[in-house]
């Protein structure tokens, strides 16, 4: 396994409890990528981006309370969007917006909605055409825009609508105005829900008991393990460099972004290639927490700032996510969320400098006085987000065909699909990619929370078809895994 984030780990978690040898080689020195739960020196914890445990994919589901046990809470979800110096509920709550909103503002935005049902649709390339015809100009430029631009760092219009179709699947005009009058019980859409599961302490600690199963079942989980190089010889990948030693593997499941994968395969004499990889790009992002004294400064898991006035994107309550993440009770702990682009102004400041921005940032939203800070700590996330800009759809086809040539290589997760999957989504691929190395099956990985057939909404069943998961016998790989210095 090249990669040791939640889709990397699944596959390992998989094979190794069907009895086969497995090695994964992660880069830095924790596992879980983006998932992972930051500790500092006191005992913080910090959730890098807010990761919500919910899924109508039963299959992970069960996987996650297998894995967790009694370590996996039930807890509500809270949110709001902070807006034009008001605080709504999200989900909508129909009371809370005609009051925040005001007539005149609700009547626009109605007109601005029936214009949208009642006119052609026309074009839908971009995140702004797919979400103005389906919610109005008016919602799309107060709710939308200035947000989704704060985390891809480029226009709405420069965005493809695939981002919108997968991350708001299910959700219109209809279906948030049904939640926000009469709640979202029967259609658990998935950004409407009021309840999640959530690692006692953390999303780290699910990739943590995974990796130590791992390793009780026969497995090896290597950190600090870079791959430096891939050696793909007649459509094979022959071996695999990382960490300073060379592995001869039957089969590689990679997490690796594509972008890493065409290069360290350095493929002969294919410029078209090159320039596809070369040119994909990622949204990067920081996390600024802040421990303070006195109480709780809100009582939601996160807040959407949709002030343009602000840079932070997003901030998190840690305590209100688990109480575990905050050991001691005289005090609050948040985590400002900045997106950015590696080598940018807020990527390149010290990490003091950006501890007194997010002071200030809190001070001027009305959530703090930076008086009550006692310290902060920076954590920058590279190559967080795979971005859907308007080039990235040929570019990703381009590496797909180089990659149908390589016949023990597949490419799992988010960032190894360049799907900006959650971590269910990227669960499944690596499931997937398991199916296909011990049951001989032919799934699409890059279908998986694309086509119908792999979403959640599909039936569920009390046929298990993937037996090995229950420690059934399964053909054995091709050949051993085996590793020379």
């Amino acid at each position: 396994m090249l990669g040791g984030g939640p889709a990397g780990l699944t596959a390992a978690y998989l094979l190794a409890k069907a009895g086969r040898p497995v090695i994964v080689v992660e880069a830095e020195d924790q596992v879980g990528g983006l998932a992972k739960t930051v500790v500092d020196p006191e005992g913080y914890r910090f959730d890098l981006g807010g990761h919500r445990f919910f899924t109508k994919v039963k299959e992970v589901d069960d996987l996650w309370h297998e894995v967790m046990g009694e370590e996996f809470l039930r807890r509500p979800r809270q949110s709001r969007i902070y807006w034009n110096g008001k605080f709504l509920e999200y989900p909508l709550q129909g009371a809370d917006v005609i009051k925040k909103l005001g007539p005149v503002e609700l009547v626009r935005s109605g007109l601005s909605y029936l214009r949208a049902l009642v006119k052609p649709k026309g074009n839908e390339d971009s995140l702004e055409e797919w979400v103005s015809n389906r919610f109005g100009w008016r919602l799309y430029q107060l709710f939308f825009k200035t947000y989704t631009e704060k985390v891809w760092g480029v226009p709405c219009s420069e965005l493809r609508a695939e981002w919108a179709a997968q991350r708001i699947k299910g959700l219109s005009f209809f279906s948030a105005a049904k939640a926000a009058f009469v709640g979202n019980k029967g259609n658990r859409i998935k950004s409407l829900i009021s309840e999640f599961n959530y690692p006692r302490y953390g999303p780290g600690q699910m990739w943590d008991f995974m990796t130590q199963r791992i390793r009780e079942q026969g497995g090896e989980v290597l950190t600090e393990a870079e791959v430096t190089s891939l050696e793909v010889v007649d459509g094979e990948v022959t071996e695999v460099v990382a960490g300073g030693i060379t592995y001869t593997p039957s089969a590689v499941i990679s997490s690796l972004p594509l972008r890493d994968t065409v290069a360290l395969a350095r493929p002969d004499k294919n410029e078209e290639l090159d320039e596809a990889a070369r040119h994909l790009r990622y949204r990067d992002f920081l996390t600024i927490a802040l421990v303070l004294d006195g109480d709780d400064l809100f009582p939601d898991n996160w807040i959407y700032i949709h002030d343009p006035g602000v840079r932070v994107g997003r901030i998190q309550n840690y305590r209100s996510w688990s109480p575990w993440m905050v050991p001691d009770p005289t005090t609050a702990c948040v985590g400002l969320e900045y997106f950015c682009f590696q080598g940018d102004d807020l990527w390149t400041q010290d990490d003091d400098a950006l501890v007194e921005l997010a002071k200030r940032e809190l001070h001027q939203l009305g959530l703090a006085d930076p008086a009550k800070v006692k310290r902060g700590y920076v954590v920058r996330v590279p190559m967080a987000y795979p971005m859907y800009d308007r080039d990235y759809a040929p570019r990703v086809e381009t590496i797909k065909g180089w990659l149908a040539g390589i016949s023990n290589l597949q490419q799992v997760g988010r960032n190894g699909l360049h799907r900006y999957n959650n971590s269910d989504h990227s669960m499944l691929t690596a499931m997937r990619a398991v199916d296909n190395l011990l049951l001989g099956t032919d799934h699409d990985l890059w279908a998986v929370n694309a086509e119908s057939v792999y979403h959640e909404e599909g039936e569920e069943t009390d046929k298990n078809p993937y037996p090995y998961r229950d420690g059934a016998d399964v053909p054995a790989l091709r050949e051993p895994v085996s590793e020379s210095a």
